[in-house]
């Protein structure tokens, strides 16, 4: 459905020329990035010349997914004001923004924990569902510039006046955000066992609303205050972590480009780094290779001198996949070898930070293996893998199945039909368990890679175990 807009919408018009959308084309990539988030949509040329033309403006998500459509082809987000839909229903831009001021930073931050609870009370997706594919990699590219210029804001005390209407000052304490701290650690073991949509790993957004958000706009000294940032990074990461392991991606987006302004706040040039990494997997995730690489570059950069071994081990491994997604096979190889001799060097007394607790050979191990999926290189992945899935994994249950779809496919491209099934069958019992759409998408992949053989007894065997999977998530 459309509403009226007074005369033709020029500047849409102007815009399609701009990009080299054709009407149909337009209508097309409309119709693909609603079906990407459930919504079915019938645009066709003729929907377009009217939104040109005669002024109509669409209703509902579509003005955004037109703005989203037109910044693929662009490179660059493209708000609604210079496509003429200004009027439209509004989807706010909160989280998007980096604000240099600390105060500023806190209204930010704040202002997306407060929407994606509104989201959620909605029923239907809320904001996040109207925002349907406005992921923009480019959004990545001020956060970044600016954390690397200035990494660390020069103070953070805040001091609440009673006389603004506020009421008595919440005074903020060590004691504070610790529990802030207990909560993201909770959250962080129940997300690696049941997944980013497992009901107690999607209490993160509540405990931002509920809790950081009220510590965040109190009164704190500047000791106390770096804490409460980082802790509130922290959290503020795992939740985009959690929204991009259920897909989606435009809320991990916001939440990532906040953590990272948090942690800014908080002088924390490593945790600054992680969320960068966060960063750089989603661009690489997302088919962004080049921009993942300087996203992860950019991690590893501020932390020369900082970090401990096994956190720039880290950050070399994500450099790693995103070369190897952007097909570059001589530098995933170095960033890979560089990595391996970060971790070598790494000690049981270094002063490593907690949230990095997941990560020792076995990860680099399985990362090693996607790298050579991505380089089409079986024989590696295969190694890799077997080192990845030589220990029990009780502890990090969605990290297993998804090694266990990347065994599956160099099985297969090794000729193997029989093994990779075997394989896929694991991994959909894994899969099965937890809630992530990241790890039903693997299995899709390896369904698909699976189709020229879609005959073969074990084939089918495997489809009709992955069918409830894939029906819970249609």
């Amino acid at each position: 459905m459309s509403r009226e807009q007074r005369g033709p919408n020029e500047k849409l018009g102007a815009v399609l020329a701009l990009a080299g959308i054709s009407n149909a084309g337009l209508a097309r990539r409309v119709n693909d990035l609603g079906a990407q988030r459930g919504l079915t949509l019938r645009y066709d040329k003729t929907s377009v010349a009217r939104w040109v033309s005669k002024g109509m403006v669409p209703q509902g998500a579509a003005p955004h997914l037109i703005a989203a459509a037109i910044g693929q082809k662009l490179g660059r987000p493209v708000p609604l004001h210079e496509i003429g839909l200004a009027d439209a229903d509004p989807a706010p831009e909160v989280g998007l923004a980096f604000p240099r001021d600390v105060g500023q930073a806190v209204r930010s931050a704040t202002e997306l924990y407060r929407l994606d609870l509104a989201g959620r009370r909605a029923g239907s997706g809320g904001i996040w569902q109207s925002l349907a594919g406005s992921f923009a990699v480019s959004a990545y590219a001020t956060p970044a510039s600016r954390w690397l210029i200035t990494p660390a804001d020069s103070s953070v005390a805040r001091e609440v006046n009673p006389a603004d209407g506020s009421g008595a000052p919440l005074k903020v304490g060590h004691s504070d955000v610790q529990k802030l701290r207990e909560a993201a650690e909770d959250a962080r073991r129940w997300d690696s066992k049941y997944g980013g949509g497992d009901w107690r790993s999607s209490m993160v957004p509540e405990c931002l609303r509920v809790e950081a958000a009220p510590l965040l706009l109190g009164s704190y000294s500047d000791d106390v205050g770096r804490s409460l940032f980082g802790a509130a990074a922290e959290l503020t990461r795992l939740a985009g972590w959690m929204a991009f392991d259920t897909g989606q991606q435009e809320a991990a987006q916001r939440y990532y480009i906040q953590a990272l302004r948090l942690a800014r706040a908080a002088a924390d040039v490593p945790l600054g780094g992680y969320v960068l990494a966060s960063m750089s997997l989603q661009a690489t995730y997302r088919g962004f290779g080049d921009e993942g690489v300087d996203l992860a570059q950019a991690a590893l950069e501020r932390n020369r001198g900082l970090a401990t071994a096994r956190t720039l081990s880290f950050f070399r491994l994500v450099e790693a996949r995103a070369h190897a997604r952007a097909g570059d096979a001589q530098a995933a190889g170095a960033a890979l070898k560089s990595a391996e001799s970060w971790l070598e060097r790494s000690r049981p007394g270094d002063s490593d930070p907690t949230w990095l607790g997941f990560y020792s050979y076995d990860r680099f191990a399985a990362d090693a293996a996607e790298c050579y999926r991505d380089l089409k290189a079986p024989r590696q992945v295969r190694r890799f893998t077997e080192q990845a899935l030589s220990r029990p994994t009780e502890e990090f249950v969605r990290s297993h199945g998804l090694r266990l779809v990347v065994s599956a496919v160099a099985e297969l491209e090794s000729g193997n039909l029989d093994a990779a099934c075997e394989q896929g069958v694991r991994a959909v019992e894994v899969a099965g368990r937890i809630s992530s759409a990241r790890t039903t998408e693997y299995v899709k992949d390896l369904l698909h890679r699976l189709e020229p053989y879609g005959d073969e007894p074990r084939v089918v065997e495997l489809r009709e175990r992955a069918r409830p999977l894939l029906m819970t998530t249609a």
